[in-house]
């Protein structure tokens, strides 16, 4: 009967040690972007998806890929993912960082409907050591910006009631292709 409870009493703890660092990764993430300069945003935005890390990567055929959490109003509702396939010139690899923030209800219903799919017309702000520079079909734009560390947003927008904000983590990647971002959603 002690062995079961010891037992029990483990599996209990080791729940709660990794359920205190699976929400750190989530609030880390959030910092980050918030010391980027976007901390309104998430006060503000009806909703929005953050994804810890993204790896994405390839050679003339190219693809990404990661997991993150949907939150409405500042609550956590429900788990995503994103999926990205990418064909042209492109080498190489790297990680990164993003959140789609949701303008309103409209915009966030749109997302959690599921099956949700940016085209070429999606803006994103890339934050990397180098450049932010942001594009969609109605216009783009670049400033200068630091790493991950200190990365800074110049400007913000939505566009169709989405913004999307990505950090570099890392690698390397050359690329001028095509392709599209989908994202599945599924409730808690």
């Amino acid at each position: 009967m002690k062995l079961i409870m010891r037992t029990g009493l483990v599996v209990l703890l080791l729940a709660f040690v990794s359920s205190t660092a699976w929400a750190d990764k989530y609030s880390d993430t959030k910092k980050m972007f918030e010391d980027a300069g976007i901390a309104q945003v998430f006060n503000y935005a009806y909703g929005y998806a953050l994804f810890p890390t993204i790896g994405k990567g390839g050679v003339v055929v190219g693809g990404a890929f990661g997991k993150g959490r949907v939150y409405e109003k500042g609550e956590y509702i429900g788990d995503t993912t994103m999926s990205q396939a990418t064909i042209g010139f492109q080498l190489g690899g790297v990680g990164f960082s993003q959140v789609i923030f949701f303008e309103d209800k409209r915009a966030f219903d749109e997302f959690v409907k599921g099956n949700f799919e940016f085209g070429a017309e999606a803006q994103a702000t890339v934050l990397t050591a180098a450049a932010t520079a942001s594009a969609n079909t109605a216009g783009s734009s670049a400033g200068a910006s630091g790493g991950k560390n200190n990365a800074k947003i110049k400007s913000a927008g939505y566009h169709k009631g989405m913004a999307t904000y990505s950090i570099t983590k890392g690698g390397a990647m050359f690329e001028v292709s095509l392709g599209g971002q989908k994202f599945d959603f599924k409730k808690k």
